[in-house]
């Protein structure tokens, strides 16, 4: 309330400071109280686990380069997996983060034993060996900004799980994580009882309506894991009321107002970069969750095995609409962007510089292929006429390779110069693009003038 009356620097730093604090609170509590989390011990791929979370790393692949050597991976463990993607998803943020600029990160996975190995390396700055024995205690970081917890929440998962954790690091060398779980824990493996109100005679959506509130707990549960990766991340969405709504429609049967929702949330996630993973994972626990509330409903009702397929093939079918339109909308955004930036690309690749009213240069730099070859063309000539541009010189000096099919194109482009009642004078030509215009018998001289530089045509027209 206060914040809202008075817009003042030290009270919104007072409150971003509270915010963090009351953060790290609750990461402690995770920390020295993990048990505290009803999650139930279930079957873990962890090659599939770790597959997953490279995808929330897409932005940095550019510069990072991903070394997997995944063996056994149809093994699996038992474990709580929100748990321990958490924890998996910690490991891989600080090996992208202890990169400052280009690197390798190396992801192995196999089995040993009876043991299940996951060792994840990095080029980073490396951690300094008098401080190696630090790592996992809480509030210690080598980090400028950080909280030192999401390290012991590493250590403590890894803990819990029966596992044990070392780690190797040299300065400006990189830091080697690796963790080892049994194959087997002894822990009761089950599933979370739905505790759901029913009413005799009520129908599904009345009984939905009613364990509305239990659906939206148990999807936050269930979905977890990936919470805890979007409030770590970048992406701001609001899964839980996005998935609320997401229900009521599916259960009044509004499929339309669900088909505008989901191209609405589609383009929303594309132009905020939400990875399609992070959406699929959640599409898959809403939907495991819904089907459960299906067959809570109708074990209480006297409905045969057909009926009850009916309306499986039915749910299915509005989710797997409401999927296809997300994606479609996703991808026509994303489709757009591209085309969008390939085209302000193409302008900037075909850079016509007047010099004069009459005289202009058209530096091509790079890799000439046939699609680049056709935008030169198009913007050339159409550059040519607009401009009433009489000499053009085309210095190639920059072009990195020309196959055949370029140089002959690029003699009609030529030609079409002439056409306009303009002057093209070449220069730059490489020993090898000559060798190709003479393998192909161009008579390259006969229509237009050649320099040796750029500098030697400027020097004589300008």
């Amino acid at each position: 309330m206060l914040k809202r009356e008075i817009s003042h620097n030290y009270l919104d730093l007072a409150c971003a400071e509270l915010d963090q604090a009351i953060a790290t609170l609750h990461d402690l509590l995770q920390v020295s109280k993990p048990d505290l989390e009803d999650e139930p011990y279930i079957a873990i791929h962890l090659c599939s686990e770790l597959e997953s979370l490279l995808y929330l790393f897409q932005d940095q692949i550019y510069r990072i380069h991903i070394v997997k050597n995944f063996k056994d991976s149809d093994e699996v463990i038992y474990g709580k997996r929100n748990q321990l993607k958490k924890a998996l998803f910690n490991l891989l943020k600080n090996a992208f983060e202890a990169i400052p600029n280009e690197g390798t990160i190396t992801i192995e996975h196999y089995r040993k034993g009876e043991f299940i190995y996951v060792i994840i390396g990095d080029t980073g700055v490396g951690v300094p060996a008098e401080k190696l024995h630090l790592l996992g205690t809480p509030f210690f970081t080598t980090k400028d900004e950080g909280t030192g917890m999401g390290l012991t929440q590493v250590y403590s998962t890894i803990y819990q799980h029966g596992g044990t954790i070392n780690v190797k690091s040299a300065e400006g060398i990189g830091t080697t994580f690796t963790i080892r779980f049994p194959t087997e824990i002894i822990e009761n493996i089950g599933v979370i009882d739905l505790e759901l109100q029913y009413v005799h005679g009520h129908s599904f959506k009345e009984f939905f309506m009613m364990n509305l509130d239990r659906f939206n707990e148990l999807f936050a549960l269930e979905a977890k894991s990936v919470m805890h990766l979007i409030e770590d991340s970048k992406y701001k969405i609001n899964a839980p009321e996005i998935f609320d709504k997401i229900a009521r429609l599916l259960v009044e049967d509004r499929q339309h107002e669900l088909i505008i929702l989901a191209k609405e949330i589609g383009k929303t996630a594309a132009k905020n970069d939400v990875p399609l993973m992070i959406k699929l994972e959640l599409s898959q626990a809403f939907r495991k969750l819904y089907w459960n509330f299906l067959r809570y409903y109708y074990k209480n009702v006297e409905l045969d095995m057909e009926g009850f397929f009916e309306i499986g093939i039915k749910t299915n079918s509005i989710l797997d609409l409401y999927i296809f339109h997300y994606f479609s909308s996703y991808l026509e955004y994303k489709d757009e962007l591209l085309r969008s930036h390939r085209e302000t690309i193409d302008d900037l690749s075909v850079p016509i510089i007047p010099l004069s009213t009459s005289m202009a240069v058209l530096p091509i730099v790079g890799v000439l292929d046939t699609y680049r070859a056709k935008r030169v063309q198009e913007r050339t000539l159409s550059q040519i006429s607009s401009l009433k541009i009489q000499k053009i010189i085309i210095d190639l000096s920059g072009v990195a390779f020309m196959d055949t099919a370029v140089v002959g194109h690029l003699f009609r482009i030529v030609e079409g110069i002439g056409l306009l009642g303009c002057k093209a004078i070449v220069t730059g030509i490489r020993p090898e693009i000559a060798n190709t215009m003479i393998e192909l018998g161009i008579p390259f001289t006969d229509k237009v003038e050649t320099k040796t530089s750029l500098q030697q045509a400027l020097d004589e027209y300008y």
